[in-house]
């Protein structure tokens, strides 16, 4: 277990930001980490790195409380803002070995990491550029490599591809996805899809509470279709098919054409005895298909829910 959260809370004044959030991270897992503006995570996420001390509650790094050794815990740390301490008068080879210094790297292994880490992020031929010359993309990137280049177990990225264009914003995907099978990665995004793109655990809090945990296995139930939609050429008789297993209710969708909205028991799946049944009564089959809800139908039900 590389983080390990307990009952954190955090104050500003009598608002409370963090209320009773406690959380896990193992090694080769990737977490995205989500709520809307306003929810704590940005609080949150400063707590885990150590930039801001919890009112109440522990946080462990590698097994090393981070209050207490604070030094200790946060060399197990590799830590990517939202927006990339970078300087931008520098190249990157210069950037990676202050970096690297920072992090007591000294000689044939500062320039080891810096390589590696150059190599991991696609940066191998970008060593002699400027990187206020670099697209923004690139500038991502190198502000990866930084956060990797003294091998951390633990990897938190805030907002990685806020700005960038599609092909970037799928090779920084990419790299992540890479980076979760050799460290543990904590991502912060409001990208909804890039959690089901990368991430193998969600967890959405709002209002400074946890109000979501669940691996993406688990997700993906809640995002499976409960319902189909159904068209035929001729018009069919809901008492039928209400009658069939699995069928919940049926309703007419469109008056002038014989679209149909089937609603289905969630771990019964009757779309093959609706399409049998069809087509044993002549109704001529047209389409029939599952209605899939999207994860950010999901992430708004979870936080109306919870403010309500």
């Amino acid at each position: 277990m590389l983080i390990e959260a307990e009952h954190l809370y955090r104050f500003y004044g009598n608002t409370c930001a963090v209320s009773d959030l406690s959380l896990t991270l193992e090694k080769g897992e990737i977490l995205g980490f989500l709520g809307p503006n306003g929810a704590g995570k940005s609080t949150t996420m400063q707590m885990l790195c150590g930039n801001l001390a919890p009112s109440a509650g522990q946080i462990r790094i590698h097994g090393i409380d981070l209050l207490d050794s604070p030094k200790e815990a946060k060399r197990h740390l590799g830590y990517l803002p939202e927006t990339p301490p970078l300087y931008r008068e520098l190249t990157v080879d210069e950037y990676l070995d202050y970096c690297g210094r920072l992090h007591g790297l000294r000689a044939a292994r500062l320039r080891a990491a810096r390589e590696e880490s150059k190599r991991r992020c696609g940066l191998g031929h970008s060593g002699g550029r400027l990187i206020g010359n670099l697209s923004k993309g690139y500038q991502q990137r190198v502000g990866i490599a930084q956060a990797i280049l003294h091998s951390p177990p633990v990897v938190v990225l805030d907002e990685p591809t806020v700005g960038l264009d599609p092909i970037q914003i799928r090779e920084i995907r990419e790299l992540i996805r890479d980076l979760g099978r050799e460290h543990a990665v904590l991502l912060s995004t409001h990208i909804l899809p890039e959690v089901q793109a990368v991430c193998s655990r969600v967890l959405i809090i709002h209002q400074g509470r946890l109000a979501l945990n669940a691996t993406t296995a688990e997700l993906e139930h809640h995002v499976r279709s409960s319902s189909l939609t159904l068209e035929t050429r001729n018009p069919i008789d809901p008492g039928l098919l209400s009658t069939l297993d699995g069928v919940e209710a049926v309703e007419r969708e469109d008056e002038n054409h014989c679209r149909y909205r089937i609603f289905c028991a969630r771990d019964n799946d009757p779309t093959e005895t609706i399409v049998r049944k069809v087509l044993e009564n002549g109704w001529g089959l047209v389409e029939v298909s599952p209605r899939r809800r999207t994860i950010e139908q999901i992430f708004m039900e979870i936080t109306r829910h919870e403010e309500s």
